[in-house]
């Protein structure tokens, strides 16, 4: 058994992406607390490597399984062990040593390495919106029965989480959910219409993946996280307010029923919110920028425009319905982007395939995990027949 002074072991899924790169970060400054037991990637050989030397990683995995070789070779020499596929990874995230399992990757890839983890008790700091997007009913389910610590890592999520601290068992009136706007916050829709990939990746605020920045521009990456606050936090979708708050300085509030607002105010850094689910209940020191609060100038607040972002009212109307819905929206949203990224399809042709994808399929009321698997394959298939792959 561990004591309180051993450094809690963390296994960081997706360690080359936006997420990842922060987490390790974020451990490099606290290394009496914190020590890396394993770290997975995709493709990124040469970063994988690079960092496994660095923290001194037992195993690292590499998912795709054709560059197990090439990882083999990069880490020859050391004491690594070298792992691919995502059986890897799935039993390595199960095992003693592991404490904390951070769920970066990116799309419902990270689904099933985060309900390996979920099933064996971890604690997770999760950064993978569609586990909870696609499988919310499951996975909350799951960590009930193993015992494990779902701890958010998105920074409104952690945002609640925080605003939460100290009033367990009040009465929460209603959830509000901030948003930036995203690249086209202030852009007419004929010119949002006609907007190539290259405008949508320039978010005014955050850095993040090419993904989670396209998601952001089209809105979708807020519905995802009220589907993710439904589950997170057992709240009704209808409690769950989205504000566009253009300055990302408060990151989400909690109204409570006698009409008090806690909001938690940071500048946009992930950095925080991935220390603070690692470190839970404490707050530890970080090297970033703190609220210069004169110089803040003014804080807004708008209601967001469905008409321009119908993918955020795609994702209220799916999670509402229930069941598979918001399984088949994710799948068909992930191929719509990667089709938006390529330029295959122009921005207004996001919301209009994940409807139709809805539309085409038929729906599970209480699907269990492979009903999820499924559905997902299925709606990824039917969904790259729409943009002709």
């Amino acid at each position: 058994m561990k004591n309180n002074n051993t450094p809690k072991r963390i296994a960081v899924l997706g360690s080359t992406g936006s997420i990842g790169t922060q987490t390790l970060d974020v451990v490099s400054q606290h290394p009496d607390r914190f020590a890396i037991d394993l770290l997975t990637a995709n493709n990124q050989v040469e970063l994988l490597a690079k960092q496994a030397v660095e923290f001194n990683v037992p195993d690292v995995v590499i998912c795709n399984e054709s560059k197990y070789q090439q990882l083999k070779d990069a880490l020859a020499g050391t004491d690594v062990r070298v792992h691919a596929g995502m059986d890897a990874v799935c039993d390595l995230v199960g095992r003693s040593s592991v404490d904390i399992v951070v769920t970066a990757m990116v799309g419902f890839s990270g689904v099933r390495s985060t309900v390996a983890a979920v099933k064996a008790g971890k604690t997770i700091a999760l950064a993978n919106k569609e586990t909870l997007v696609a499988a919310g009913s499951v996975v909350t389910a799951l960590a009930q029965q193993s015992g494990s610590e779902i701890r958010p890592v998105d920074s409104e999520h952690s945002a609640i989480f925080q605003c939460l601290q100290g009033n367990i068992g009040q009465k929460v009136a209603k959830i509000h959910l901030t948003a930036s706007g995203g690249p086209f916050r202030t852009w007419e829709k004929a010119d949002i219409a006609a907007a190539k990939a290259a405008a949508a990746l320039k978010h005014p605020n955050w850095s993040m993946g090419a993904k989670v920045t396209i998601d952001s521009a089209t809105m979708m990456n807020k519905g995802l996280e009220v589907i993710e606050a439904k589950w997170l936090f057992g709240t009704d979708v209808d409690d769950i307010n989205v504000l566009v708050h253009p300055q990302s300085i408060v990151h989400s509030m909690v109204e409570y029923e006698d009409g008090s607002v806690i909001a938690q105010l940071g500048h946009p850094d992930m950095r925080e919110p991935i220390q603070y689910a690692l470190s839970f209940p404490d707050r530890l020191c970080l090297n970033n920028r703190k609220p210069d609060f004169p110089q803040l100038a003014r804080l807004e607040f708008f209601a967001p425009d469905m008409d321009r972002f119908p993918c955020l009212a795609l994702a209220f109307d799916s999670i509402r319905r229930g069941g598979t819905v918001p399984t088949i929206m994710n799948a068909a949203n992930e191929v719509a982007v990667k089709a938006y990224l390529e330029d295959r399809i122009s921005f207004y042709d996001i919301p209009q395939i994940i409807s139709d994808t809805i539309s085409g399929m038929d729906i599970i009321q209480d699907p269990g995990l492979e009903d999820i698997y499924a559905t997902n394959d299925e709606a990824y298939a039917y969904a790259k027949t729409l943009v002709k792959w």
